[in-house]
C-alpha cells in the first residue's frame, strides 16, 4: 500500500460500486490475503485521514443511498465512535498502558507464558486458522475484521493469554491501528467494553465465513460462558466532558506539526497562520511498531506536507524538549496541529507541555468538525450513535 491521498482516493473510487448490497452481504467473509474483495481495506487511509470519513460516507451515499449503504456507513462511524468513547474515558487508556506494562514484566519472568506467547505471535500454536492469521498480520499489516474477532477470542479464551499482550501484538503490526479502535475492540471481545457481552469464536462460524478454508473442530476452541469482567473488575467509568484544546492564534508565527493522527487537512485549515516551518512528528516507535507501519506513517506525513506545498522536517517523538527547541530555533510563537487523541502520542505530548510552557510557547490544536459532531454521542454503546447517524449525515455531508 502506498501511503498517499492519491492512492487512497483511487482505492475509494474502485470500491465505491461495492459499498451497497455487495458489502452488506459479503463483508463477514474472510477469504484470505489477496482475496479480501468484499471489504474495502480503506482503513489505513481513513485512520490517517488520507481519506476523510466524510468522503467515504459521501461516496457510499451517492452510489447506493442511505438504505443500501447502511452497513458500510456504520462501519466507518464505528471508528469515530470508539475514538469519542476513549476521549471521554481516558482512564481506560491509562489502565491499558499500566496493565500492559505489568503483563510485559510478567512475560519476562514467566517462562511457560513466554513460550505460549511466542508460539502465538509466530503462528506456531498448531491451530491452523489462528496461525495463518498471525502470519498474515505480520506479513501484510492487515487482518479482515471478522478474523480480528476470531483471533482475539482464541487468544483470550482458548489460549488463555493476557488480552493486553494480544492488543499490543495487533497495535504493533496493523497498518490501520489506532489506540481507541484497537484497545476497545479487544475489550469488546473480552467482555469488558459492554458488560455481559463477549465474543466467542465458534468452529461452525469460522468454517462458514472462511468458506471452509479453515475447519477447526469444536474441541479446538474453548466453550466461553463469561467474559473477563470478573477477573478485571475495573468497571465501566462514566464519561467525562470532552477535553478542551487551545485553538491556534491567527497572525502568530507558527510551527506546524503534522502527525499521522490527521494527514488530511488543507491550506484552508491554516488560514490566518504564519507558518514558519513544518515538522513531521512520528510516533510508531512509541508502540514498537513494525517497520512497515513506521514507513506508512512517515510517508503519510510526507504526503500531507507535499499537498500543502511545504518542506517537512521529520522528527521522532522521543526527547520531550524537542518541540520547544525546534519552535525556539525557528522563531515560532506557537505550535499548531490537528487534535491529538488519547494514545501514545498524547502521552508524549503531555510530557512535552512542560518544556513548551517554560519556553512560553503555546501548544494549540484544532478539532475536525466530524469529530466535534460524532464524539459527544459516544457516551454509551454504539446503538446511541447509530440512532443519530441519519442526522449526523444530514449535518455533515
Amino acid at each position: 500500500m502506498q501511503a498517499t491521498r492519491a492512492e487512497g482516493l483511487a482505492r475509494l473510487a474502485a470500491f465505491t460500486p461495492k459499498m451497497g448490497k455487495a458489502y452488506a452481504n459479503g463483508r463477514n467473509y474472510d477469504l484470505g490475503a489477496g482475496a479480501h474483495k468484499s471489504v474495502s481495506q480503506l482503513s489505513p487511509y481513513i485512520r490517517r485521514r488520507l481519506i476523510h470519513e466524510r468522503e467515504a460516507v459521501a461516496a457510499a451515499l451517492a452510489a447506493h443511498g442511505a438504505v443500501k449503504a447502511e452497513k458500510f456507513i456504520q462501519e466507518v462511524i464505528w471508528r469515530s465512535y470508539f475514538k469519542g468513547w476513549l476521549e471521554m474515558r481516558p482512564m481506560i487508556w491509562r489502565s491499558y498502558v499500566s496493565g500492559l506494562d505489568a503483563d510485559l514484566t510478567r512475560l519476562d519472568a514467566d517462562r511457560p507464558l513466554a513460550r505460549a506467547y511466542g508460539r502465538a505471535v509466530e503462528g506456531q500454536t498448531g491451530l491452523a486458522c489462528f496461525d495463518a492469521w498471525a502470519r498474515e498480520l505480520v506479513e501484510t499489516g492487515y487482518l479482515h475484521n471478522h478474523a480480528r474477532m476470531w483471533f482475539a477470542s482464541i487468544w483470550i479464551f482458548t489460549l488463555g493469554l493476557p488480552w493486553r499482550l494480544g492488543a499490543d501484538f495487533f497495535y504493533r503490526h496493523l497498518l490501520d491501528g489506532d489506540a481507541a479502535s484497537n484497545t476497545l475492540g479487544w475489550r469488546w471481545v473480552a467482555g469488558l467494553h459492554t458488560r455481559g457481552k463477549f465474543y466467542a469464536a465458534e468452529a461452525w462460524n469460522i468454517a462458514k465465513f472462511t468458506q471452509n478454508r479453515f475447519a477447526p473442530r469444536d474441541a479446538d476452541l474453548a466453550v466461553v460462558t463469561e467474559g473477563l469482567e470478573m477477573s478485571e473488575p475495573d468497571g465501566l467509568p462514566p464519561p467525562l466532558p470532552l477535553r478542551g484544546a487551545l485553538a491556534p492564534r491567527t497572525g502568530a508565527k507558527t510551527l506546524l506539526v503534522i502527525t499521522d493522527e490527521d494527514c488530511g487537512f488543507t491550506p484552508d485549515d491554516l488560514a490566518g497562520l504564519e507558518v514558519m516551518a513544518v515538522v513531521g512528528l512520528t510516533q510508531s516507535h512509541l508502540r514498537h511498531a513494525s517497520p512497515q507501519v513506521a514507513l506508512f506513517e512517515a510517508n503519510a506525513i510526507r504526503d500531507c506536507a507535499a499537498r500543502l506545498g511545504r518542506t517537512v522536517e521529520m522528527v521522532e517523538a522521543r526527547d520531550p524538549k524537542i518541540l520547544a527547541q525546534l519552535a525556539t530555533r525557528m522563531g515560532a510563537a506557537q505550535i499548531a496541529t490537528p487534535y491529538i487523541p488519547q494514545g501514545p502520542l498524547f502521552d508524549w505530548i503531555t510530557l512535552a507541555r512542560a518544556p513548551l510552557a517554560a519556553a512560553n510557547i503555546p501548544f494549540t490544536e484544532w478539532r475536525d468538525p466530524w469529530d466535534a459532531r460524532v464524539w459527544p454521542h459516544a457516551t454509551a454503546g454504539f446503538f446511541k450513535v447509530k440512532q443519530k447517524i441519519p442526522q449526523l449525515i444530514a449535518d455533515m455531508i
